[in-house]
């Protein structure tokens, strides 16, 4: 196979993040339609911030957050739990030749984002800016 002398591994293709953006749109849907046969996960609102996909596509990691922030362990172990469910129904509207294995993990991006914010309003760090 040809190397891509434009990507170096640098970071994901064009093809991972526009299949990545996909499932993580039709992933959003189906959990909120509460398409899947869980009450459990029914009763959760659930927030998709990003799905990451393995250069063969066959591997996607999708990094939820409960609306509200409130039984975030408990998603990830009802996503587990139904993600052969999951995968039938989000792979019905991929065209990809197979449907990728779902992985979860919880979302930190907020909790990284108050952190810097936090950073950002100490007095010696804006004094920093300010120079």
């Amino acid at each position: 196979m040809a190397k891509n002398r434009f990507n170096d591994n640098v970071g994901p293709s064009q093809r991972q993040l526009r299949v990545g953006e996909l499932i993580r749109r039709t992933l959003a849907d189906v959990l909120g339609r509460g398409d899947i046969h869980d009450p459990d996960l029914n009763r959760m609102s659930v927030t998709v911030g990003e799905v990451r996909v393995s250069p063969d596509l066959k591997v996607a990691t999708a990094y939820v957050l409960p609306l509200g922030g409130k039984g975030k362990e408990e998603l990830v172990g009802l996503l587990a739990r139904n993600k052969s469910e999951l995968r039938r129904a989000v792979s019905k509207n991929l065209t990809l030749k197979f449907a990728p294995e779902l992985r979860f993990r919880l979302d930190e991006t907020f909790d990284r984002l108050d952190d810097t914010r936090r950073l950002f309003s100490q007095d010696a760090v804006r004094r920093d800016l300010a120079d």
